[in-house]
């Protein structure tokens, strides 16, 4: 890029972060996994696995949103990606589909507050066409360029959904995946091993990080933290079944 883009790209970012009255709060890694993550953010996909509590949505939004408030990058938007078709629980919501798909969109809402220090900071965001929310529902058929693509809770997508999130990636689109397998709400056996068969494509591409959160790198709250290891530690000796949810 010419020192003239380069200026020209600044002068339109700080036009950017003028008209929207926000400014990004700095953050850094607290554990070493989160670092992991850090470090190889602008150079892999990513695959973020682990436990509750850990950060993964949150530091991959963060993330996201430096990148793409920063004087050079190829990103324009932030796309948020979830299934909404495991809960079971969408036909029973009131409103429209567009109501319904707003009660999988709450986690960020308080995400970007923090990141961004202003309580409607989401819904600018998204005013602004800088994030955007979609169901796998409504993916097939459109190509995602010049984008950053975060598929959360990713344990709750079949292997089909994988599959269709995947082929969706275009030109200059970064993907991240995260989730917890504890946390799944699946319960067919073909549903299980198509995402394990995804996995396994994904693991010999070589253009994919993989980042395992374990129970040092729980850092939402030591309550949190405590039960997670103290469920962990009962259910290892069958003191207690085990559980996800």
């Amino acid at each position: 890029m010419s020192s003239r883009a380069k200026k020209k790209r600044s002068n339109q970012q700080n036009a950017l972060e003028n008209k929207l009255s926000i400014e990004l709060k700095t953050f850094s890694p607290l554990t070493k996994n989160q670092e992991l993550v850090f470090r190889n953010f602008s150079r892999k996909h990513l695959f973020l696995h682990g436990l509750a509590g850990t950060g993964k949505s949150f530091i991959a939004i963060y993330l996201a949103l430096k990148e793409i408030f920063s004087s050079q990058t190829p990103y324009k938007k932030l796309i948020i990606v979830r299934s909404v078709v495991q809960t079971r629980d969408m036909g029973h919501l009131p409103g429209s589909d567009k109501d319904k798909m707003k009660a999988f969109e709450a986690p960020y809402m308080p995400i970007c507050a923090e990141l961004l220090e202003r309580g409607d900071a989401y819904c600018v965001l998204k005013q602004k066409g800088i994030v955007d929310f979609m169901s796998t529902s409504f993916i097939r058929g459109i190509t995602l360029n010049d984008a950053i693509v975060l598929v959360d809770e990713c344990q709750n997508l079949t292997g089909h959904e994988m599959h269709s999130v995947m082929t969706r990636v275009g030109n200059n689109t970064k993907i991240v995946f995260a989730g917890d397998i504890k946390q799944i709400d699946l319960k067919k056996r073909n549903e299980l091993s198509g995402i394990a068969d995804f996995i396994k494509i994904i693991q010999n591409m070589n253009c994919f990080e993989f980042v395992e959160f374990e129970e040092c790198d729980i850092v939402r709250s030591a309550l949190v933290k405590n039960y997670i290891i103290t469920k962990n530690r009962l259910e290892d000796q069958d003191v207690i079944g085990h559980t996800y949810g």
